[in-house]
C-alpha cells in the first residue's frame, strides 16, 4: 500500500463495565506499537458499541472516550445481540477506515493477532479470519460440543471457517459489500465468507476472558447454531423429505407383511407394535412441524422489513 492503512477496532459491548477498561489499554498499546512501526496510521482508532447492557458499561465508554478521543462509542436504543451490535459498529465505522478488525471485550482472542492481519491486509489481503490454533486449553465438555457446532454446520451446508468466532478484518470494500446483505436473521460467520474477495488466516492462542462473566453458554450457543443453520441452510427440510420417503417405504413393506399375516391367519394383535409405531411417527411429525415452523417463524421476520437496530447514542468526534 502506498500509505499507511487507518485501522478500526470494532468491540461489541453488552456488560462489560469491568473488562473494557483493561480491553481498551491493551488495545491502544497494541495500536500505538503499530503506529510506531509504520504498519498503521496514527488516525487509527478503537469504536465501542454498547449493546444496550445494564451496568455502568455506556458510562466507562463515555469515561475512556473524554481521556483519550482515538476511543469512540456507540450505543444502541436496546439490547438487540451481539451479532446486531457488531454489525452496528462495522457500519458505523464503513467509510471511515481503510480496513475493520472486530475483537470481543473479554480479549480471550489475542490482540497482538491483530499485527499479522495488517501485515497480511497490507499484502492485499481483503478479510483475514482469526482462527485457534488449538483447544488444548479447553475442557473435553467444551472442545466436544465446539467440534460437534462445527460439524454439524457444514453438514448442513454452510460456509463457515472452523475454530473462528467473530475476531477478523475486513477492508472497507468487503464493508460495503456486507452493507447489501439485508437479512435480519443475522448470522455473521454464515454471511461474511459468502462475500469473496481474497481471505487469508492467522492463527493465534486464545486466553482466559480479563473480567466479567461468559455472554456465550451452552444454550446461547445451541440457539445459536440452530439461527446458523435455518438462516443459510434448507438442508433440514430436505432431510426431512428423505425421511418422509423412507417411512413412506417401511409403510409399504409392513402394509404387504400385514396383508399376508392377515390373510394367512397368522394375525396377532400386537399393542405394543403398534404404540410404537404410533409414537414414532408422532415424534417424526412433531419433529418436522418444528424444523418447518423455525423457517416460517424467520419468513415472518424477513417479511417485516424492521430497523435490525437502532442507535441511540454517539461518540465520535
Amino acid at each position: 500500500m502506498n500509505s499507511l492503512p487507518v485501522i478500526a477496532v470494532v468491540i461489541p459491548c453488552y456488560n462489560e463495565e469491568a473488562a473494557l477498561p483493561i480491553t481498551a489499554k491493551q488495545l491502544l498499546t497494541t495500536l500505538q506499537g503499530m503506529v510506531e512501526n509504520d504498519l498503521i496510521s496514527s488516525d487509527s482508532y478503537i469504536l465501542c458499541c454498547n449493546d444496550g447492557s445494564v451496568d455502568r458499561t455506556w458510562k466507562v465508554i463515555e469515561s475512556l472516550h473524554q481521556s483519550d478521543h482515538r476511543i469512540k462509542g456507540v450505543s444502541l436504543a436496546h439490547n438487540r445481540g451481539h451479532q446486531y451490535a457488531l454489525l452496528a459498529g462495522l457500519m458505523t465505522v464503513r467509510g471511515h477506515c481503510d480496513a475493520a478488525i472486530s475483537i470481543d471485550a473479554d480479549l480471550q482472542d489475542d490482540v497482538n493477532a491483530m499485527i499479522d492481519m495488517v501485515k497480511r491486509f497490507r499484502e492485499g489481503y481483503e478479510i483475514v479470519y482469526g482462527v485457534r490454533a488449538s483447544r488444548a486449553s479447553d475442557s473435553w465438555f467444551k472442545r466436544t460440543t465446539a467440534r460437534a457446532f462445527y460439524t454439524l454446520q457444514k453438514k448442513m451446508g454452510l460456509d463457515t471457517v472452523y475454530d473462528h468466532a467473530d475476531y477478523r478484518l475486513m477492508s472497507n470494500r468487503a464493508l460495503d459489500i456486507l452493507s447489501e446483505y439485508g437479512e435480519s436473521n443475522l448470522f455473521l460467520r454464515g454471511i461474511i465468507p459468502q462475500i469473496g474477495l481474497s481471505t487469508s488466516i492467522v492463527t493465534y492462542d486464545r486466553h482466559e476472558r480479563v473480567a466479567g462473566e461468559s455472554k456465550y453458554p451452552l444454550k446461547k450457543m445451541l440457539s445459536f447454531s440452530i439461527d446458523g443453520i435455518t438462516s443459510f441452510s434448507s438442508r433440514p427440510i430436505r432431510m426431512i423429505l428423505a425421511l418422509g420417503l423412507m417411512l413412506l417405504v417401511l409403510d409399504v413393506a409392513m402394509g404387504i407383511y400385514v396383508s399376508i399375516a392377515y390373510f394367512g391367519h397368522d394375525a396377532i394383535p400386537g399393542w405394543t407394535s403398534l404404540m410404537l409405531s404410533v409414537w414414532f411417527l408422532g415424534s417424526i411429525t412433531l419433529i418436522g412441524l418444528g424444523v418447518v415452523g423455525e423457517y416460517i417463524g424467520k419468513i415472518f421476520v424477513e417479511v417485516k422489513h424492521r430497523p435490525r437496530y437502532y442507535i441511540s447514542e454517539y461518540l465520535i468526534d
